[in-house]
């Protein structure tokens, strides 16, 4: 995911939002993205108000919503107008549990500052419903929020000043996503995925599914991955249009940065939630990568298009072309990976890289679309199997999954039969 850059928030910022509970306003209506008949879930937006005493500066550095009830919902994140404006300041969230009425502490959201997305120049990137986003974060059921945005304190500005802070994107708004249910939703356990058993998964008929031949003599068995339809996806809510790409030559690795607080059979709905969150509040065509896998190590399937085929994806701004991006649900900037989500990531790059004929443990050379590390049209020399951070300056998939990569390219690499 993208640059974390939230900080902690001072007292009278705070202050500022210890006010009395208020209902969410008539203009905050569930909304979707789409046109047609109603899918299962719902968005609600909330725009922001300014806070204290910014609410007569007239730069708007400190916005937020006091606390408040709201409709159910399980994930939180928050949006702005202009995809392309950068939100250089931190942005925190209480909820409150619908099973016990408690509320949480505040809790960081990662800052999105355009390092993924659809690619610049393109379609989907070029649409107009494209905005500005942080990432969301999986908090549950919840029937209350609070949330406080504060711009970052700029460097240069003199001690004895009162320090000037970094204006805000305008725009800003609260998203709270209520995943829904999906019909016939089954259990996720790592015992059933491990026996093949795995609710919604796709037969496993080879690495040659689909017609897409295989590479010889190196090629990887099909990991068990769990279906779009496996995980609940309504189709309704995506776009009809389908993208692709010539080629996959690397896989960049993501975490999610929702946190690690779900349990694994919850994680269908966590994907139905950065599902909506990715079509409803940002504009994206659909969910922006191309696989996720959860902490027990299942593998799903992200975006439309079929697994086998060299879907575009929306996941490594200016490196979308000819990659595939794999997801690994939860935040690893702190916590390391348990080896069940190595592994699976380790088996799913094997397969979809030895299905193009390409060597995990080797170098591949990209064309950058544009981004902060490479101008677009340079063409940079990479691992195959690749960290977010390595196309974009970004923390995402976090050190202690970063730090992994090396182990997993050499085990990607025997699973293909290499030495």
């Amino acid at each position: 995911m993208r640059a974390f850059l939230s900080s902690s928030i001072g007292v009278a910022c705070a202050a500022a939002l210890v006010l009395p509970l208020s209902v969410s306003s008539a203009a905050a209506a569930p909304r979707d993205a789409r046109a047609g008949s109603p899918v299962p879930g719902s968005t609600e937006s909330l725009p922001l108000v300014p806070l204290g005493s910014e609410r007569s500066s007239g730069v708007a550095t400190e916005q937020g919503l006091a606390q408040r009830d709201v409709q159910p919902f399980s994930l939180v994140g928050v949006v702005w107008d202009d995809a392309d404006a950068e939100l250089n300041g931190s942005v925190q969230v209480r909820n409150r549990s619908a099973a016990t009425g408690t509320w949480s502490g505040w809790q960081d959201l990662e800052t999105h500052n355009a390092e993924h997305g659809a690619d610049l120049g393109t379609s989907e990137r070029d649409s107009g419903t494209v905005r500005g986003s942080t990432a969301p974060l999986w908090v549950g059921a919840s029937d209350g929020v609070q949330v406080r945005v504060r711009g970052h304190d700029h460097p240069d500005t003199e001690p004895q000043t009162r320090p000037a802070r970094a204006p805000l994107p305008s725009g800003l708004s609260l998203e709270l996503i209520d995943p829904g249910e999906a019909p016939e939703q089954l259990p996720v356990t790592q015992a059933d995925a491990s026996r093949g058993q795995t609710a919604g998964a796709e037969p496993g008929s080879g690495p040659a599914a689909d017609g897409v031949p295989v590479a010889k003599p190196y090629k990887a068995p099909r990991p068990k991955i769990i279906s779009r339809k496996g995980w609940g996806a309504n189709e309704k809510l995506r776009e009809k249009q389908l993208g692709y790409t010539k080629t996959v030559k690397a896989a960049f690795v993501h975490h999610s940065a929702t946190g690690n607080n779900y349990t694994c059979k919850q994680a269908p709905s966590v994907i139905r939630g950065i599902y909506r969150y990715h079509v409803t509040s940002s504009g994206w065509r659909d969910i922006g990568y191309n696989f996720a896998i959860d902490k027990c190590g299942n593998i799903y399937e992200g975006r439309a298009g079929g697994v086998t085929k060299p879907v575009m994806g929306a996941h490594t701004l200016g490196f979308n072309t000819n990659s595939t991006g794999i997801a690994v649900l939860g935040s690893y900037s702190k916590t390391s990976p348990p080896a069940a989500v190595t592994t699976a990531v380790a088996k799913l790059a094997a397969w979809k890289l030895g299905l193009h004929g390409i060597n995990p443990k080797g170098k591949v050379t990209l064309t950058s679309g544009g981004g902060n590390k490479y101008p677009k049209g340079r063409k940079v020399s990479m691992n195959a199997i690749s960290g977010h951070r390595d196309g974009f300056v970004t923390d995402c998939p976090g050190n202690k999954l970063y730090s992994k990569l090396g182990s997993v390219r050499v085990s990607a690499a025997k699973y293909q039969g290499r030495s």
